[in-house]
C-alpha cells in the first residue's frame, strides 16, 4: 500500500490597499525586511517582490 503524498495547499494572500499604503511607509521608514515580514505575515520573498512591482525600494541597504 502505497502512502499518499501529503502536500500543504498553497493560500495566496492577495493584497490590500491598506497593505500597500503600509507597504510604503515602511520603504520610506527603511524598515528591515525581516521585521516587516514578521509585522504584515507575508513571506520576505512575497514583500520584496510586491515592492519591485510598485517600484519601492525595501530594506535599509538599498
Amino acid at each position: 500500500m502505497a502512502k499518499k503524498s501529503t502536500k500543504k495547499k498553497l493560500v495566496r494572500k492577495e493584497y490590500t490597499a491598506t497593505d500597500i499604503k503600509l507597504l510604503k511607509a515602511h520603504s520610506r521608514a527603511r524598515t528591515p525586511v525581516s521585521k516587516l515580514s514578521k509585522m504584515m505575515k507575508r513571506s520576505e520573498g512575497s514583500l520584496r517582490q510586491k515592492a519591485r512591482v510598485l517600484g519601492i525600494g525595501l530594506g535599509h541597504q538599498r
